[in-house]
């Protein structure tokens, strides 16, 4: 219980640096978080804000995405990923969201980041990369659900 109580004060911390810019020491806090799911939510907050700020993120994202991978528990990790992947994609993202997706191994799961970012170009008149994306898709229900879709939106 000391471990969870020690994780949310270092969390509430590493939000605190992140939203008054501190980046580098907000990633240097988050290594300190002892529980990996808080680590790992440290660490996408932290990848997110710099993205939403306009500044580099590669080095945050790629630190939340291992986060997201040394969760032991295999549902929550693939959770953190799909969260960290739709809120890349809520950020204007598509690209980045479809990399993240690549480490989700529920193929379910990776199947719905996929038919998401899909739709997303779509909207934006990007149809023939949404149709690649959607031919790709492995699981045979999203697949379907996708294509109707993307068939209603145009």
């Amino acid at each position: 219980m000391q471990e969870w109580y020690r994780s949310r004060a270092l969390y509430e911390a590493v939000l605190k640096l992140v939203n008054s810019g501190k980046t580098e020491e907000a990633l240097q806090m988050a290594d300190g978080i002892p529980d990996r799911v808080i680590r790992s939510k440290a660490f996408s907050h932290i990848a997110i804000e710099v993205a939403r700020k306009g500044r580099d993120y590669g080095e945050a994202l790629e630190r939340a995405v291992k986060a997201a991978l040394d969760i032991e528990n295999h549902e929550e990790s693939t959770k953190a990923l799909m969260s960290l992947a739709f809120e890349f994609l809520n950020l204007g993202k598509p690209d980045e969201a479809m990399r993240i997706s690549r480490y989700i191994t529920d193929l379910s799961n990776r199947s719905k980041v996929e038919a998401e970012v899909a739709l997303t170009l779509a909207k934006a008149g990007k149809i023939s990369e949404a149709m690649e994306i959607i031919n790709g898709i492995m699981d045979d229900d999203v697949k379907t659900w996708a294509m109707s879709r993307l068939a209603s939106q145009l």
